[in-house]
C-alpha cells in the first residue's frame, strides 16, 4: 500500500511537458552536435548539454504560459544553440565583468586558456609557461615547446625531480621524497640547469654552472 502511494506521488510530480520534451530531445541534441562540431570533444559535450538545458527551460516556460503547442524541436534547437553561443548559461547571471563567464568572453572577445596540461608519460598535470613582462610571445611559444622536449631527455627519476623543483618545492622536501641527501639534490639542481642550458646551445652558461 505504501509502495503504491509513492509511485502515484512520483507520477503526479512529473510535469506535463516532460514527455513532449523527451520526444524532442534527439532532434535538439543532433542539431547542437552539428552546431558545435568545431569544438574539441570535451567543450563540444559541454556545449551540447548546455543547449539541452536551455531548451528544457524554454519548454517549461512555454508550458507555464499555456503555449506548449508552440514548442517545435527545430525551433527550440536553434534557440538553445544561439543562447549557448551568446554565452547565456542556465542558472548563471550575465556578468560582463567576470572573465570566466561565457557571456563576458563572448561580449569582450576574451579567450581563457588552461595553465596546465596532462603529461601521459608521468601521469600528472604540468603547468605550462605563461607570457610575462620579460618574455615576448615568440620566446614563450618556444619555451612551451622546448620544456617538454627537454624533460624527455632526462631519466624518469631526474624528470620527476626536475618537475618537483620547478614547482617550487624546497630542497629538503624533494630530498625526503626521493630518499636522497639535500646535498645531492642541490647538486642535481645545478646539473639540471646545465643540461637545460646545453639543450638551448648555451655552452658557456652550462660550463659556468658546472664549475
Amino acid at each position: 500500500m505504501v509502495a503504491t502511494s509513492k509511485k502515484r506521488s512520483r507520477r503526479k510530480s512529473t510535469p506535463a511537458w516532460h514527455a513532449p520534451f523527451l520526444a524532442m530531445l534527439p532532434t535538439i541534441k543532433t542539431h547542437a552536435k552539428i552546431a558545435f562540431r568545431h569544438l574539441d570533444p570535451e567543450a563540444r559535450e559541454e556545449a551540447v548539454q548546455e543547449a539541452v538545458c536551455n531548451a528544457c527551460c524554454a519548454v517549461a516556460r512555454l508550458a507555464e504560459l499555456g503555449k506548449l503547442d508552440l514548442a517545435y524541436p527545430s525551433v527550440l534547437a536553434r534557440y538553445a544553440v544561439a543562447q549557448v553561443k551568446d554565452g547565456r548559461k542556465v542558472g548563471c547571471k550575465l556578468n560582463v565583468r567576470d572573465v570566466l563567464s561565457p557571456y563576458c568572453q563572448q561580449r569582450k572577445e576574451i579567450t581563457v586558456e588552461r595553465l596546465d596540461k596532462y603529461d601521459a608519460d608521468e601521469g600528472c598535470w604540468l603547468e605550462v609557461l605563461v607570457e610575462d613582462r620579460n618574455a615576448g610571445p615568440a620566446e614563450t611559444a618556444a619555451s612551451r615547446i622546448d620544456f617538454p622536449a627537454w624533460l624527455k631527455t632526462l631519466s624518469r627519476r631526474d624528470r620527476k625531480i626536475a618537475l618537483k623543483l620547478g614547482a617550487g618545492e624546497r630542497t629538503g622536501v624533494v630530498a625526503r621524497l626521493f630518499r636522497m641527501s639535500e646535498g645531492r639534490i642541490s647538486q642535481l639542481r645545478r646539473e639540471l640547469l646545465a643540461t637545460w642550458l646545453r639543450f638551448h646551445g648555451e655552452a658557456g652558461g652550462a660550463a659556468a654552472v658546472s664549475a
